[in-house]
């Protein structure tokens, strides 16, 4: 009934069941796809049926695509070209559109798929949903260059900077609250900034480090906080010292996140961001002007506080201790710093004997 030389008003009517039928449950959207149902389904949407029909069809085309063991079929049946045009501006309501690209966003982790997609021009196509699509359509074409760019290699990363998705990335996150867009187009730009292109438009945005900087103060997300902060110590050699400057505010943040548990990655990121902001005095200065930032700094160096990496902590101290004035130095020595500095130092040296002594007795 979904065939082209069957009626338009049967096809019509088809479509619609076919599309209530994948919506209803997994047990019906199985047996679709079982008997055969993608294939019709990818052709209708293809086809010069109405816009009805074709939205029913694109509806459960999206569905069937949600179960990882039906996504394979839509590269066999030649519907990544097919659901690229779907996505094209005119060709259809926005509400198809919207689905088309939800349907490839379930597929895009499939090789076939991703390759299909570059090849067919489909990222231009991904580029133009992110400048002008709803939440929805952006949050998944964001994953679809997420994807492609985290599987790719260099050249595939700088083909789609090339294709203009950086712009709109940037724009997408500076006006949504939405925190999964965010997420999604954060890390999609994360992935980007390895072509050094795209790495120099980012340095040179002081917009984009005052929303990174929003972003770890929000915190309403720990790995939305994580990757900003990751991007500002990537990208700290080539940030301006004024933009380092503007940052000051997310200081006592970094450290508090230095002070999370787990995941310990979170400490690493919030160390490391931390320490490229302590290159400028004003921020040094910053940092040492909060009483609870020396707290905690001084608890996180504590040898019985087993729970922190000692690394950038260390570091920290050392910037601060290196870099500040005499007052600085006071106040590190003074909130008992320096102490443990010292207990870790020693702690380092007795293991450095217990080593040096085992490797003895193994001669």
């Amino acid at each position: 009934m979904l065939d082209a030389s069957a009626h338009s008003a049967l096809r019509d009517r088809a479509a619609a069941v076919v599309a209530l039928l994948t919506t209803a449950c997994a047990a019906s959207r199985k047996a679709v796809f079982d008997e055969g149902g993608l294939g019709p389904l990818l052709r209708v949407l293809d086809s010069g049926s109405v816009p009805a029909t074709r939205e029913h069809a694109v509806v459960a085309v999206e569905a069937i695509t949600a179960d990882a063991g039906s996504a394979w079929a839509v590269s066999a049946y030649g519907g990544v070209s097919i659901l690229i045009n779907a996505c094209r501006p005119g060709s259809g309501s926005l509400a198809t559109q919207a689905l088309a690209v939800a349907a490839l966003k379930n597929v895009i982790s499939i090789d076939d798929v991703r390759a299909a997609l570059v090849e067919e021009g489909g990222l231009p196509v991904l580029v133009d949903l992110l400048a002008s699509g709803s939440t929805d359509t952006q949050r998944s074409a964001a994953l679809c260059l997420l994807s492609i760019a985290s599987f790719g290699d260099l050249e595939m990363k700088q083909q789609i900077v090339q294709d203009g998705a950086l712009p709109p990335l940037l724009q997408a996150l500076h006006i949504t609250t939405d925190l999964d867009l965010q997420n999604s187009v954060l890390h999609a730009i994360h992935e980007l900034a390895a072509v050094p292109a795209a790495a120099r438009t980012l340095c040179s945005s002081p917009l984009f480090f005052a929303q990174l900087t929003d972003l770890m103060r929000r915190g309403g997300s720990v790995l939305l906080q994580q990757m900003a902060a990751d991007m500002v110590a990537d990208l700290a050699p080539g940030i301006s010292d004024d933009t380092k400057r503007c940052m000051a505010p997310c200081v006592g943040t970094l450290v508090k996140m230095m002070e999370v548990a787990k995941p310990a990655s979170v400490q690493e990121s919030a160390g490391r961001a931390l320490l490229a902001l302590m290159t400028l005095k004003s921020n040094r200065k910053e940092f040492v002007r909060d009483e609870k930032n020396l707290t905690r700094l001084v608890q996180m160096l504590d040898p019985r506080n087993e729970e922190i990496d000692k690394k950038y902590p260390v570091s920290i101290l050392l910037a601060l201790a290196i870099g500040g004035g005499n007052g600085t130095r006071r106040r590190l020595a003074d909130s008992g710093a320096c102490q443990h500095l010292h207990k870790l130092a020693d702690a380092e040296l007795k293991k450095a004997q217990m080593r040096r002594a085992s490797n003895c007795k193994s001669i």
